[in-house]
C-alpha cells in the first residue's frame, strides 16, 4: 500500500516546463518527431512540457523544441546543415539566445537555446534524427556550414 501513496508524491516533485504551442502543434508529423525525442541532449535530461508539440531539456531548459511553427521564408540569416537537416539560425542581439528553426520541412520545428550554456552543434547532431521524420522538401541555398555528426 506504501508504494501506491510514494508514486503521486514522486510525480509531483517533477518540474513542468511552461513552453506555449505553436500554431501548427496538432500536425500529425510534429507526432511522429516528437515520439522519437531523445531523453537527454548532452547533460540535460527531457522533461515534461504543458502544451503539445513542445519539450524541454533541463532544470532551468537549457535546450525548448516547439514543433508546428512557422515555415521559414526566404532569408538573409545564416542557413547550418547537421546531418542533412538545414536550420536557419538567428541571434538575439541583446540576450545571446538563438533560434534555430528547420528549413524546408513543413511543420517546422524551432529550438531555443543558449550557445554558451549548451553547444549548438550537440544539441542540433542529437535531435538530427527525430527532425528527419518530418520529410525536407527544400534545402537551404547556401549553407554556412555543413557537417555530420
Amino acid at each position: 500500500m506504501s508504494g501506491t501513496l510514494l508514486l503521486p508524491v514522486l510525480a509531483g516533485c517533477a518540474s513542468v516546463a511552461s513552453v506555449d504551442a505553436a500554431q501548427d502543434a496538432a500536425n500529425p508529423l510534429c507526432a511522429e518527431m516528437m515520439v522519437v525525442l531523445p531523453e537527454a541532449i548532452d547533460d540535460a535530461e527531457r522533461r515534461s512540457t504543458t502544451s503539445q508539440a513542445t519539450s524541454a531539456w533541463g532544470d532551468p531548459s537549457k535546450v525548448v523544441l516547439r514543433c508546428g511553427v512557422e515555415v521559414p521564408g526566404p532569408t538573409t540569416d545564416p542557413c547550418v546543415s547537421v546531418n542533412d537537416v538545414d536550420w536557419v539560425a538567428n541571434e538575439d542581439e541583446e540576450s545571446g539566445i538563438w533560434t534555430l528553426t528547420t528549413y524546408g520541412r513543413t511543420p517546422a520545428t524551432e529550438v531555443v537555446l543558449d550557445p554558451n550554456v549548451i553547444p549548438s552543434s550537440t544539441v542540433l547532431a542529437t535531435l538530427s534524427d527525430a527532425a528527419q521524420k518530418i520529410p525536407a522538401s527544400k534545402k537551404c541555398v547556401s549553407v554556412d556550414k555543413s557537417v555530420d555528426l
